[in-house]
């Protein structure tokens, strides 16, 4: 089978994936995944880059091995610092904060033994205010993003798909935290800018899919054939391909990125946007097939109009029988009424007539 022809049968209903009627098991797997996650973070906890903790990061223009330059920074006084490979003629020292005259002295020192002149060795000093002001403002533009994120579903949708939406975007930002957290990638601007960019991301995704099971439930409780988690699951699966490709589409190029950054180029900045565009994307995709809509259904499932309506297709189906034909005719789709016969059969209810009494 072609892969249109199966978005045709995901959409007309003659293919379907239950996914809101297997919300448990999707729960469950989030689950597993964000208590890795959480493992790595309160474990390893985040590998903080300079711009966050404070600190200084000299450049220097040298061919030397990645363990001779530690033993090289150990000799100037130096113990815990973080040196990266650049490229091939490259390297960059991060060491916690040093005052300006301990600066000089350690470029001096450093210059000497990699043979180096020390005005070609760069330093870029922050300090710890600073990072801290960085931080600050970091968690003051994830705030305000989440504030508008609810206003704007709430408005446009209703509260509770607000809810479902914001459930699926903590579950991104907390998986992508925990694999920065377990890979000990550095955390640093660009980290910031890559989770912002993933989390519009996933919202735009989630936006997609609840505003096909808008149109698919508009007037639902006007009829009794369908209820709202048939309806939200149809929605599911009408949109089902077109996430699928929008996120391959999305995927290549920040795999790309990822792997050129990293492997060919090693540029730090790639490096730290790419990883958490690559992650977001992927557990944005993931959280808006299955945890968004199905949670959206949990809630929807609490009120009492819908749980009326449940009812009255339940009594319908029930009065129908369970043969084949006949449930196709009472749901209105073939997928529907193969639901209904794997249900299992359902007594009969019993009829009650009148009986007339004899004139005299």
């Amino acid at each position: 089978m072609k892969f249109n022809e199966v978005g045709n049968r995901l959409y007309t209903g003659e293919t379907s994936v239950d996914f809101a009627g297997k919300r448990n098991l999707w729960y469950f797997m989030s689950v597993v995944i964000i208590a890795i996650a959480a493992f790595g973070l309160f474990g390893r906890g985040l590998n903080l880059g300079i711009e966050f903790e404070g600190g200084a990061k000299f450049n220097v223009p040298s061919t030397t091995s990645v363990e001779e330059a530690r033993n090289i920074v150990k000799n100037a006084g130096v113990e815990t610092s973080v040196i990266i490979a650049v490229g091939n003629e490259r390297l960059e020292i991060q060491t916690p904060p040093l005052e300006q005259e301990a600066i000089d002295i350690f470029i001096d020192k450093i210059a000497v033994d990699f043979k180096l002149d020390p005005a070609t060795i760069t330093t870029q000093a922050v300090g710890p205010s600073w990072g801290a002001d960085i931080t600050r403002q970091a968690l003051i533009g994830l705030g305000v993003f989440l504030l508008l994120v609810i206003l704007f579903l709430t408005i446009y949708f209703e509260i509770r798909m607000a809810s479902a939406a914001i459930v699926a975007l903590l579950h991104d930002l907390l998986i992508t935290i925990g694999v920065y957290a377990i890979t000990g990638f550095e955390v640093t601007p660009a980290t910031v800018i890559g989770v912002l960019t993933i989390l519009g991301y996933s919202l735009y995704d989630t936006v997609v899919v609840f505003d096909k099971v808008k149109e698919n439930t508009r007037g639902i409780l006007a009829q009794s054939r369908l209820n709202y988690r048939e309806a939200a699951n149809l929605a599911l699966n009408q949109t089902l391909i077109r996430s699928i490709n929008t996120s391959i589409v999305a995927l290549l190029p920040v795999a790309a990125i990822l792997i050129v950054g990293v492997g060919i180029l090693q540029a730090g900045t790639l490096k730290d946007l790419a990883l958490a565009l690559f992650v977001g994307i992927a557990a944005g995709t993931y959280s808006s097939i299955f945890i968004a809509t199905p949670f959206l259904v949990q809630l929807k499932e609490r009120q009492p109009e819908i749980q009326a309506l449940m009812r009255r297709v339940h009594a319908r189906r029930s009065n129908a029988g369970v043969d084949g034909p006949e449930a196709m005719k009472v749901s209105g789709n073939p997928n529907l009424a193969n639901q209904v016969l794997q249900a299992g059969p359902r007594t009969q209810p019993k009829r009650f007539t009148r009986s007339k009494r004899k004139k005299s």
